[in-house]
Order: C-alpha cells, then structure tokens, then sequence
C-alpha cells in the first residue's frame, strides 16, 4: 500500500490537503491526474448506468438540506458510530474497526458490524485488543457518536438554525419523488442517479483515500413495484458487477460478494449485499447493492404529510414504490484502480489499465528539442480528441518510464526521418513495442485500439 501511495503523491494523483500549513489529518486532493482520471470513472459510470438505459435519469441536488430530512430519514437518531477511548493516551477508535483489525491479522475474512455494543466490549475485552497508538488495553464503554456534520445558517448560532452536511446523497431523490414523477413522465420501474460530495464525522478515518471525511458517492434509487423488487435487485447486482469488472476491467480474483447478516442491516432496509475489493489492508466495501422497500418514502410521507405514493394509471392502483440502491464511493472505486492496475516487472513500474479511464491518452514526444514545432502540430491535431500532454525534456528513456508510471497507453514519438515521410512512431505502454503510423491515420488508429 506505501508503494501505491507514493506513487500517487509523486505523479499527481493525490495530494495531501493544505500541506504547506501541517496537512488536515485524512483529507487529500486529487491533482492534474487524479482529477482527470477520477472524472473518466464518473463519467463512465453515468454512460453505463444512467445514459444507456432508458428508464433513468440524471440529477444534482445541494448539499445543505432542510434538517427535518434527515430526522424523518432516521440519520439524526440512528446514523452513528461505536466510539470508545484508551484511558491511558486518550487516543479515540471505532470498536468495530479494532475488532476488524484483529481479524485481519489472524486472517479472517469478516466484519464486525453485525455485534451489538456489548458483544464488541466483550470481544475486545477477552481478545486482549491493545489501543494501535501506545499498545495500552484499557478502553472506555462504548458510545454512540452522530456522524454527521452540523453547522449553522442565518446569524444566530442556536437549534433553530442548525443544518447538516448530508452524509448521503439518496435524500434529495426522496424528497423529490413526487416532483420527478409529474416532470419526466416516466413510468414505473425507473430510476435516479447521481454523483456529488457527501460529508461523515468518522472517528477513525485511514487507510489513505479509502475512507475520508468528504468523499463523492455515485447512487442510484431504483423505484419499482413492491412484488417485482427482488427481480430488480438480482439485475442491478449484475450490472453493479460487470461494471467494475467489463467496463474498468478490474480484476476478477479481487472481487466478490458478500451479503449483509440480519444483525448488520440498515434500520431502512430489507437485504443488502457489499460488492468487496481484495485492498492491500484486507477485503473492505466497494460498493452497495441494497432493498430499501419502501421506508424512505414513508418516512417522508410521514413526516412532511405530503403524498408520496405512485399512482399506475394502466392498472388503476396507487401504491408506495420499493426502491433498489446500487450505490458506489467514486474514492473508493478510484484507489481499487489504482491498486489493480499497480504492477512492478523487474525494474519496472507501471500501471496496467484500460486505456479509456488513462489520465492521459497520449504523450507527445519529439526525438531532439529542435523537432519541437513539428511535434506541436501533431500535439495540436491530437487534442480535438484526445487527453494529450507534450515533453521535450530529458531522455526518451527517462520519459517513457515516467509516462508507464501515470498510465499513458500511447506515446507518440516524432523524429526527422519519420516525419518527413509523413509518418510517427508510436510506443505501447504495456508492450513497449513500438510501430510506424501515417499522420493521417494517427486519430483513428487510436480510436480503434481505446475501443
């Protein structure tokens, strides 16, 4: 995991947040390609999930909310962590994460979200579990501790004008069912997508951008009619798959399925089952495919007293839709790319990924610096299409194991003889075979090979 890290702040991809000033604790930003790159994972998961399909559509909603959301969501009451302290440094842990830790070590392939507070205490009381930072096994009882992040709006800072972040994105499409309903037009089953920042106090973030106080979530609400809703999970656990696995080209033997215990359901819903990634630190969440049935609509309907139910015109019934939700962490799918795609050969480091999520497409490289002009115009016709960056600095040497290390599939390389015949060299990052293209040919030749 160190490697992966330190590639990704020596290349670009993330850096730590207002380091000149100390750094913030677990909070990053996304360079030159991290940004590029995480935007092509958004961007394909949109086409895929929400463009290709027909019954689904778009939306970006804000992020402060009327608080009286996530009362009736249950988030003020129920959206929290165990926390606990170590008498002797004081250093502040989630329990279930300590109980996950020690299952790690001792190689077993499970969580502990499913134990009730008492039975987490008494595992980590009978396992000798010692406090990570001064290796002291003396711990407070555990506590529940709110998630979410409260501020202020209007001038006054008292309980009535406190508002959250929202720890989750879904809210808004549940509060504007009604309102998508009557200005799409579109019938039931369909479903909502979207992509935006959501915010959670974690007691215990880590593990580089895995888990994060902020973060970008990519989710779907899924409404369908109550007896067809398990036909619609078993297609959106599917699609959930091959997306990760057909359209990132993430690696099989790194992924798996696991369903939700009874004990560790959400208060809101029915089933659920974790799409997991094998990460360096054990097999965590990727993504979540679940049943929310129909209590968020409810909850809704309760306490706003408006009325969220469906009315199916064609068979004369109103009914409160089920709702499936495929949701991902973008960070997330972001950092088991990185990781899938990390690959060392000899004295080679490189990362191997489909060229289509690449930060940049191709590299521009003229032989000698006097070529630089020649090497522009090609730059010039490239970038009408293409994630395109120039380097006339250094060794060609030098700079094809730079571009090798932030994922560039094609490097152009332009030298005089070839030129003036009309032609460029182009180098394959994985192969590192090179061949003779014609100028001309240049845009649809790498077309055909990003398909």
């Amino acid at each position: 995991m160190k490697k992966i890290v330190d590639l990704a702040k020596k290349r670009g991809f993330v850096y730590a947040w207002s380091e000149i000033y100390g750094w913030l604790a677990n909070a990053w930003d996304y360079g030159p390609y991290g940004s590029v790159m995480k935007e092509k994972i958004k961007n394909l998961w949109i086409k895929e999930m929400v463009q290709k399909k027909d019954n689904m559509m778009l939306v970006d909603a804000a992020i402060l909310m009327n608080p009286k959301v996530w009362e009736a969501s249950g988030h003020v009451w129920g959206f929290s962590d165990p926390l606990m302290d170590c008498k002797s440094c004081k250093a502040r842990h989630r329990a279930d994460k300590l109980i996950e830790e020690d299952y790690f070590k001792k190689g077993i392939d499970d969580v502990a979200d499913w134990m009730s507070k008492q039975e987490m205490q008494n595992y980590i009381s009978e396992n000798d579990i010692a406090c990570p930072e001064c290796g002291a096994k003396d711990f407070t009882d555990i506590r529940e501790f709110n998630l979410m992040f409260k501020t202020f709006q209007w001038v006054t800072e008292d309980s009535s004008s406190v508002v959250y972040l929202r720890p989750e994105t879904a809210q808004w499409i549940f509060v504007n069912f009604a309102n998508t309903v009557r200005t799409s037009r579109k019938k039931i089953p369909f479903g909502i997508g979207q992509v935006g920042k959501s915010f959670r106090n974690e007691i215990t973030p880590g593990n580089f951008i895995f888990r994060t106080r902020e973060f970008e979530q990519m989710e779907i609400e899924f409404f369908c009619e109550p007896e067809n809703a398990n036909e619609h999970y078993e297609i959106w656990k599917k699609d959930c798959m091959d997306f990760v696995q057909k359209t990132l080209w993430i690696s099989a033997e790194n992924l798996r399925f696991r369903e939700h215990g009874e004990d560790e359901l959400a208060h809101y819903s029915d089933s659920c089952f974790d799409i997991e990634f094998k990460f360096p630190f054990g097999w965590w969440e990727l993504r979540g495919i679940a049943n929310r049935t129909d209590f968020d609509l409810k909850a809704h309907m309760k306490h706003s007293w408006n009325d969220m139910s469906y009315f199916d015109q064609v068979n004369n019934k109103k009914f409160i839709p089920y709702v499936i939700e495929p949701a991902v962490w973008l960070t997330r799918l972001f950092l088991s790319v990185l990781v899938d795609a990390y690959t060392e050969e000899e004295d080679r480091t490189y990362l191997k990924l489909d060229p289509k999520i690449a930060p940049v497409t191709v590299w521009v490289l003229p032989v000698v610096k006097k070529l630089s002009a020649e090497a522009k115009e090609v730059f010039a016709k490239l970038t009408d299409e293409f994630y395109c960056e120039y380097d006339d600095a250094g060794s060609i040497g030098k700079r094809y194991a730079r571009f090798d290390e932030i994922w560039t599939p094609f490097c152009v390389t332009i030298d005089s003889e070839n030129y003036d015949a009309g032609n460029v060299t182009i180098r394959h990052r994985d192969t590192m075979e090179s061949e003779i293209v014609a100028i001309d040919n240049l845009i649809d030749y790498i077309k055909e090979r990003l398909k």
